[in-house]
């Protein structure tokens, strides 16, 4: 089989991890949902413990207003601990985890790297998962947050004209689809959107979704069960969203540049090229990058692998050129 056959050896050690996630179990509804999210935040936990403390970031906890009707949504603040002298560009985070698990923690350290390293203020959205809360309660949530962002620059202290919709996995579909609102609901603007191994068509029926099937990290059948949670009976049907399932939009002109990242060996393969074609031929700036020998997520749980610091110098540069004026001076400093 492919995935086996060429994986990088040096992300091999990283399917420990998805072990102890629980991932060997391939129905992830019903009571495997609540077993999954308790071992993910056991194992982050964890690992988070053994991170020393980064005095060089700041984080603030806070509730914001949610989507009409709806309950406040927490969001995490990443700040450079040193005040700057100038206002920076600003980076909505969205975690993944399938959009039945996941949670703000998981992704501290992602966020404090993008602080240091982009020169920016991260805000990091803690989304109503499914299945207790179904479409479109997710992606109302992410664009909540979009607009509180946008709203509150000032207290921020971010240029509104330099705000990023980024996010992984989950994450990443769910930063397109806010994107998409943003677009059709005319605004808030958005200069950038990082779109990192995206979980966008909830059809699941492309070469590579049924290629990669029983396999350790996300695999066909977990792709099913996330759909099924998101969208129940409609999932795979004619009555989907685009804000839902972003490979579902019919038009993807007008939206900013993107850059969308995605490994050889993952369900997300042939939906995350097919979505950057498809923004390329919508004349909208577009880069795509695949990583051979990479599955899902192995950047998470095998981060100091060539393969995964690549990922990361790569998502770093395309903010940062997006974002700053003078992204050759800081590309320089690095």
């Amino acid at each position: 089989m492919r995935y086996e056959a060429h994986m990088d050896p040096e992300l091999r050690p990283g399917l420990e991890l998805y072990e102890a996630f629980g991932f060997a179990e391939q129905d992830l509804s019903g009571d495997a949902i609540a077993a999954l999210r308790a071992r993910t935040r056991q194992v982050f936990t964890a690992a988070a413990a053994e991170i020393p403390p980064n005095d060089r970031v700041t984080r603030e906890d806070r509730n914001i207003p949610g989507p009409e009707g709806a309950p406040e949504v927490p969001v995490r603040i990443y700040r450079p601990a040193e005040p700057p002298s100038a206002t920076l560009p600003g980076v909505l985070w969205i975690h993944g985890g399938g959009m039945i698990a996941g949670f703000i923690d998981m992704d501290d350290v992602t966020c404090d790297t993008l602080v240091e390293r982009v020169g920016c203020v991260v805000v990091s959205v803690d989304y109503r998962l499914a299945p207790e809360h179904p479409d479109p309660a997710p992606v109302e949530d992410c664009f909540a947050a979009l607009r509180w962002v946008a709203g509150a620059a000032e207290d921020l202290r971010i240029d509104p004209a330099r705000i990023a919709v980024a996010g992984a996995s989950a994450g990443g579909g769910l930063a397109a689809g806010t994107v998409l609102l943003a677009r059709d609901r005319g605004g808030p603007p958005v200069a950038f959107q990082l779109l990192v191994y995206p979980m966008l068509d909830d059809r699941n029926e492309t070469a590579s979704a049924r290629e990669f099937r029983g396999i350790l990290s996300w695999s066909h059948e977990h792709n099913h069960s996330g759909w099924k949670a998101l969208l129940g009976d409609r999932a795979g049907g004619d009555d989907v969203s685009p804000y839902a399932a972003p490979a579902r939009a019919t038009d993807l002109s007008g939206l900013p540049p993107a850059l969308v990242q995605v490994g050889e060996l993952e369900v997300f393969l042939d939906e995350d090229i097919e979505y950057a074609h498809r923004l390329l031929r919508a004349k909208v700036p577009t880069e795509l990058h695949v990583y051979p020998g990479a599955y899902h997520a192995s950047d998470v749980v095998a981060p100091t692998a060539d393969a995964s610091v690549r990922m990361l110098e790569e998502r770093v540069r395309a903010l940062r050129r997006a974002l700053h004026a003078d992204a050759h001076l800081l590309t320089a400093r690095a």
